[in-house]
């Protein structure tokens, strides 16, 4: 369970680039191969951005309210240090020595002078983060990421993406926090500094949410896993 647990959490940052915007009237559905499961997609889609205005958005203006900017961004670079280890792993189940390379030394680097990971040092230094999950991983080795699925709490995903994602809960250093009570503390602070940082996503949604989430999550997915090289085939460069 607690397995599960920590990986729903982690996993809420990435849908809810999709859960803001106030439900709307039932759009009319266009046939797509990619997204066999639209009708049942749709209303999964509609009950998270009701929990993400009722509930998540409050805590995070709450959040905002008390953290003063500069705890702000020491828990956005402690989250992004420890994201560091599954970065490093999955780039070297890719053989990427180099960005393998790049990974550990940000580990290194900003655990000791960053004052464990509340410093970005290794950014300051030109060390950039290039962020990579068991899901790109699966992508780069052929894996086809399969129908698009919209889970509870969680959001976009495919089916490739679901296993992947709980390999990926399953490496977080988080999970070695004991008591168990912290982690759940910790993946909680982690997934308010996620939403924190998306800010107002109405202003970025247009024409249908359901469709505008889908294909923005699809058209990253898919960017990520060529690492920004376009294929000749793409279907969204316009959007």
């Amino acid at each position: 369970m607690k397995f599960i647990y920590g990986a729903g959490l982690a996993a809420s940052l990435i849908l809810l680039t999709g859960c803001s915007s106030t439900p709307q009237q039932a759009q009319p559905q266009v046939d797509d191969t990619r997204d066999p499961w639209q009708q049942l997609n749709r209303k999964t889609h509609r009950f998270n951005a009701i929990l993400d205005e009722k509930l998540l958005v409050p805590v995070v203006n709450v959040y905002k309210d008390v953290a003063p900017d500069p705890v702000e961004k020491g828990v956005n670079n402690f989250f992004s240090n420890l994201s560091d280890v599954g970065n490093l792993l999955n780039h070297s189940l890719q053989l990427k020595p180099t960005q393998a390379g790049k990974d550990l030394g940000r580990l290194v680097i900003n655990t000791t002078l960053g004052l464990g990971g509340l410093i970005d040092v290794a950014s300051d230094l030109g060390i950039y983060q290039q962020p990579e999950d068991f899901g790109q991983t699966l992508g780069y080795w052929g894996v086809n990421p399969g129908p698009y699925l919209v889970l509870p709490f969680l959001g976009p995903s495919t089916l490739r993406d679901i296993g992947a994602t709980l390999i990926d809960a399953g490496s977080s250093p988080i999970n070695q926090y004991d008591p168990v009570a912290h982690q759940f503390v910790i993946y909680g602070l982690q997934v308010i500094d996620h939403r924190r940082q998306l800010g107002d996503l109405e202003t970025l949604v247009s024409g249908d949410p359901y469709v505008f989430v889908r294909e923005a999550y699809l058209q990253r997915r898919e960017y990520l896993i060529s690492d920004g090289v376009p294929s000749e085939d793409d279907e969204f460069d316009d959007f």
